[in-house]
This record gives C-alpha cells, structure tokens and sequence, in this order.
C-alpha cells in the first residue's frame, strides 16, 4: 500500500523523533548505553600433580586380548599415529583383580613410549576388598588409578568413605587418583562425588561424557557437565566416546570443545569399540572454536529447597568456612542461615542461594572432611566431623544416562 502522508508532515515527525532519541541517549550513562561484556564467573579448582599421566591424550581398554589382538607393538604404533599417550587398562572388577595389568605389562609400555594407569569398577559392597583390589595395580608400576564408580554406588556414603581412605593409605596422598563417573550430577543427587571428589579424594575428574549414549550433542554435554561438576573445584578432562555410531566430525567437535574449554587432557572409550574408520578423527588438525561457543557456563545455583549431593559438598564447605551447618543434604532453613552469614562476612550479595559468586568463594576455603558412618548423630571436632549418611542418600536416580556403557 503506498504511503499518503504529506512530505513536510512526516519530515517534522522523523525530525521530533530523532530529537527525543538523542534526549534519551543524554540522559542514560554512557557506560550503559554498551554493556561490557560479562565474563562467566571461573570457579577455582585444586590442581592435581603436575605433569601427570592424565594429561594429554588417553584410550580405555577393556580387554586386552581384544584391543588390536593384545599385540603391543600394534597397540603401541596406533597410539603414536593417534596421539594418545596415556593407555587406561581396567585393572579389577570389585574385588578381583584383572591379570591383564600386571608389572610386566607397564614396563612393555614404558618401553614403548606409552604412560600405563589402572583402572577398577567398584560396586560398594566390600569396600575394602576393592580398594585392595586396587592397591594391587598401584604397586604393579601403574602411573595412575582412575575409579570407575556408577549406579551400584548411588546412596553408599559409608562405603565410599571407607574405600576412599583404604585407597589413600595404600597408595599415598599425592598419588594421582582420577574417579569416572556420571557426568550428570542433578540426575544423582544420591551418589557420593563429595566423597570421591572431596577432601583426600581423587585429584581429577574424568566424567564419562558420552553424548550419542546420553542422547544429546558434544555442546550440549559440555554445557550440563561443567555446568554441574565445575563446583567441586576438582580440574575435569572429558571422557568422550568413540562407540554407538558416532560420526568422525563428532570426535573432532568433542576435541575442540575440551580444547576450549582447558581441559589439560581428555581420553576416549574405548579401545577394542573404536571402528578404524574413527582413529583419524583422534589426531586431525584442529580448528579454534569460535569464542561465542568456548564460554564456560555459569555453575548451577542451590536455592531454597534443593537437595542432593552438591548441597553436601556446599554444606562441607561452609562447616570449612566455620559456619554451623550439618551435612544432610538440604538447603534448609539453617543452611540458608549459614550461606547468609557466609555472603555477608565475604563482601557478597545476601540471597541465601549458593550462587556462583558464592560458589567461587567458597572454594577458596578448605572443605571440612566428614567420615560418613552408621548411625544417627553428627560430631564434629578439630579434626574433623562424622556423620550418618545425608537425607539426600535415599534420593532416586532420576536416570542412568550410562546405562549402555560395557565395563
């Protein structure tokens, strides 16, 4: 339709117009009318050893005999065409040991340029036993010792206390301890990671990102795991997969989101499952993502009724920052109280919500350590604090997002 307003008539009304916006401008602030941009909030984390076996590029093998025949040479001339330096071999299921890890297989290795860590599933059951289990790879040489924890640990906070201080006594307190478990933390609030990931834990992170598995993308699996792993201040390497179909274009987005994201290493599941047509996308040239899609997200935020395990370690934080609170697993009324008075003595905004201002704060203070154990009463002392298993134990899976996943 054209337009029939006379020309001095609209000339007039284009010129108030500009006038008025040009008001508006003059009256706001100039640093307002372009907002800087906002850089997300960079939790700090506890660095592990340096130099270590984690770095770099790593491979799972489940079985031995079926990865490239067993052959090491072979196994050893892929790994180098590959960029893999560091080979994860499963070590014990439970409380048996694997033979295929033994002292004679880490010094063929060695040989071959290639760094040997161990790695054990663990049920809970006989925590003891396992960690046995697992004191076993350790003295066999192995460079370090990754924890395979899932579904069978859901709710077992005695059993992961009493397994984690078996494995530090047997291994020493600076060996290099990794734990691969759920990348998911909000779909576990029972499982134990403050345990695992807490005070004399493990030192990194390996969550099992398997995208296609989980049923979503590389970015979106980067996104959710950092998003709820990054408050446990422990350093993250991404375990990415190579199994289930996934495309070759996929392996090179999940390596340059790592990349972006700084993660110091990362490594694949696994081995034997990685069809040859998939190796070449361990090792191609990498393109720089695009700074728009390297921004780390913000770490989730507790509000007032959130349960689960990351209000445990939220809790174990403040008891470290001298707060009384208890370690059950619940923003309740006086653990809002403690968050409060927690912001306010540290120069933040008072919300009661563990926010990732909040977040960053308190992890600059040591974690309280609780031995979880039977009962009902909570003690505490300068040593340290013990207490029965957190309310938020009994808390249902929402799911197994590695349900699919041999081990």
């Amino acid at each position: 339709m054209p337009d029939r307003t006379p020309q001095p008539i609209a000339r007039a009304f284009a010129a108030l117009l500009a006038a008025l916006f040009a008001a508006a401008l003059l009256a706001v602030p100039a640093s307002a009318q372009v907002p800087a941009p906002v850089q997300p909030i960079q939790l700090p984390t506890q660095p592990g050893p340096s130099g270590s076996a984690f770095d770099g590029n790593g491979m799972w093998i489940w079985e031995l005999a079926h990865s490239s025949g067993g052959n090491l040479d072979a196994i050893a001339a892929r790994a180098r065409a590959a960029g893999v330096t560091t080979l994860f071999v499963k070590s014990s299921d439970g409380t048996s040991p694997w033979r295929q890890f033994n002292r004679g297989l880490v010094r063929a290795l060695h040989a071959r340029g290639l760094r040997a860590c161990a790695w054990g599933y663990v049920y809970g059951n006989r925590p003891t036993s396992e960690a046995r289990a697992a004191r076993y790879a350790v003295r066999s040489g192995a460079d370090c010792f990754v924890i395979d924890a899932e579904s069978e640990y859901e709710g077992k906070y005695v059993s992961a206390s009493t397994y984690m201080g078996k494995l530090r006594a047997y291994a020493g307190p600076d060996y290099p301890i990794g734990l691969a478990g759920f990348p998911y933390v909000h779909y576990h609030p029972a499982f134990p990671y403050s345990v695992f990931l807490g005070p004399g834990g493990a030192q990194f992170n390996l969550p099992q990102m398997y995208w296609r598995a989980i049923g979503t993308t590389v970015d979106n699996v980067f996104a959710t795991t950092y998003t709820y792993n990054t408050p446990y201040g422990r350093p993250v390497y991404p375990l990415g997969q190579t199994y289930g179909g996934v495309s070759g274009g996929q392996i090179v987005r999940f390596r340059q989101f790592a990349q972006a994201y700084g993660a110091p290493g990362m490594s694949w599941w696994s081995w034997q499952a990685t069809p040859f047509s998939r190796w070449s996308a361990l090792a191609q040239q990498l393109l720089v993502l695009p700074a728009s899609r390297a921004v780390r997200p913000a770490p989730t935020t507790l509000s007032r009724g959130a349960r689960g395990d990351l209000v445990v370690w939220a809790q174990q934080l403040l008891i470290g920052a001298g707060q009384n609170v208890r370690p059950n697993g619940k923003i309740d009324s006086r653990t809002r109280a403690g968050v409060k008075l927690f912001q306010q003595a540290n120069g933040l905004p008072v919300t009661g919500a563990v926010d990732p201002a909040t977040w960053a704060s308190l992890l600059s203070h040591p974690a309280a350590k609780i031995r979880w154990r039977t009962g009902t009463a909570y003690a505490s002392s300068a040593s340290g604090a013990s207490a029965p298993p957190p309310a938020s134990a009994r808390i249902r899976a929402k799911r197994d997002e590695l349900r699919s996943a041999p081990h």
